[in-house]
C-alpha cells in the first residue's frame, strides 16, 4: 500500500498542540458549534492567539483518505510557507499576511456552468460542512508536511452550479489587491495567481477546498480564507485566497507554468523520476525532521489517482 489508513483515529489523537487541545475543551463545553458563528477573532498573521474553531462534518473519522502519519507541528506549518503574495521568503507570509481581510469573502463560479453565481464564505462554513483529512503536502523544493485539513470536496461545490458538457478544465484565481497583499507589488510573477486542474482531477474526492487546518479556520499565511488542496500534486497547485473558480473548455494558464514552463508543468504530479532542472525530486525532507526520505509517486496516493493518467507520458506531461 502506498497510503496508510487509520479510519478509527479521532481528531483528538492527531496532535498535541495546545491550541488544538483548547478547541476540544471548548467543544466539550458547548457541543458542536456553527462554524460561521463569531466565536473569536481569526488567527492573525504572526499571532499564536485564539482562532475560530471549525466543527468537522459527522463521520469524518471514517474518512478513507486519512493517513496515520504524524502531523507536522502547528508552529512549523504556520511559520514556513510559500505565499508569494506576501513575499518570497518562507517566513514572509507569517510576518506580512496580517494585512489580508478575510471578511466579507465570496467566490464567483463562472464559465461552463448552467447556473453561474457566487458562494459566500460563511455558506461554506455552515455547521458540519467541513471534513477533516490528514494529507501530505509535497513542495517542489523537496520538502513536505503532513497537515490535518478541514475542507469541502471541490466536486460537491462544482455540482451545485451544473457544469456543462463543455467543462473540461477548472481554473482558479487568487485575490488581486496589492494593498492587502504587498508581495503583488513585485514582478516575481504576473498577478493575480492562476491555477488549474482537469475536470476529472477537480471532481476526484481527494481534492478539497480547505477552509481550515488543525481544527480551526485557516491562518492568513496558510491561504485564508479558502485554498485548494490536491494532495497528490506539488504544493504550487494549492492556490490560496481564491476569489474565482471558472469551468473552461480549454486548458487554462497557470502562474508557474507561465513564469517557467521548462520547470513547472500543468499537471504537477509528484513524480520522483522527473527531476526539477535545478534539483533532484527523488528524496524529500519532512519539515521538523533532519533525515530525508524517498519521494513516493503521486505523493503516496497512486492507489487512488493513477488511473486518471493511464496512457499519459508523465515525463512529457509533468
Amino acid at each position: 500500500m502506498l497510503i496508510r489508513r487509520a479510519d478509527a483515529i479521532k481528531s483528538s489523537e492527531i496532535t498535541s498542540l495546545d491550541l488544538f487541545l483548547r478547541r476540544r475543551e471548548f467543544l466539550r463545553g458547548a457541543g458542536w458549534v456553527a462554524a460561521g458563528a463569531v466565536l473569536a477573532p481569526t488567527l492573525a498573521c504572526g499571532a499564536e492567539g485564539e482562532a475560530r474553531p471549525l466543527a468537522p462534518r459527522a463521520g469524518a473519522d471514517a474518512n478513507p483518505f486519512r493517513t496515520d502519519e504524524k502531523p507536522t507541528a502547528f508552529k512549523d506549518a504556520t511559520r514556513y510557507n510559500n505565499f508569494y503574495e506576501f513575499g518570497t521568503d518562507k517566513s514572509d507570509p507569517r510576518r506580512y499576511a496580517g494585512s489580508l481581510r478575510t471578511r466579507p469573502w465570496s467566490v464567483a463560479i463562472t464559465g461552463e456552468v448552467g447556473k453561474p453565481g457566487t458562494i459566500d464564505l460563511d455558506d461554506l462554513l455552515r455547521p458540519h460542512s467541513a471534513e477533516e483529512r490528514i494529507y501530505r503536502l509535497r513542495c517542489v523544493e523537496a520538502w513536505s508536511m503532513v497537515i490535518p485539513w478541514l475542507g469541502i470536496p471541490l466536486g460537491e461545490i462544482i455540482k451545485r452550479f451544473e457544469p456543462t458538457s463543455g467543462a473540461r478544465y477548472v481554473a482558479f484565481k487568487t485575490l488581486l489587491d496589492p494593498e492587502q497583499m504587498p508581495g503583488q507589488r513585485s514582478r516575481v510573477l504576473d498577478w493575480p495567481y492562476l491555477e488549474g486542474l482537469r475536470i476529472d482531477e477537480a471532481m476526484h474526492p481527494l481534492t478539497i477546498l480547505a477552509t481550515g487546518m488543525y481544527g480551526q479556520e485557516l491562518p492568513n499565511q496558510n491561504g485564508a480564507p479558502l485554498r485548494l488542496v490536491v494532495p497528490w500534486k506539488y504544493g504550487f497547485k494549492s492556490i490560496k485566497s481564491i476569489v474565482e473558480i471558472r469551468l473552461a473548455r480549454t486548458e487554462p494558464p497557470t502562474s508557474w507554468n507561465l513564469q517557467a514552463p521548462r520547470e513547472y508543468g500543468f499537471f504537477a504530479n509528484v513524480n520522483p523520476d522527473v527531476d526539477h532542472p535545478r534539483w533532484s525530486q527523488k528524496r524529500e525532507r519532512r519539515i521538523g525532521e533532519l533525515r530525508k526520505r524517498p519521494t513516493i509517486l503521486f505523493n503516496g496516493y497512486a492507489d487512488q489517482v493513477a488511473h486518471l493518467y493511464q496512457g499519459i507520458d508523465l515525463r512529457k506531461y509533468f
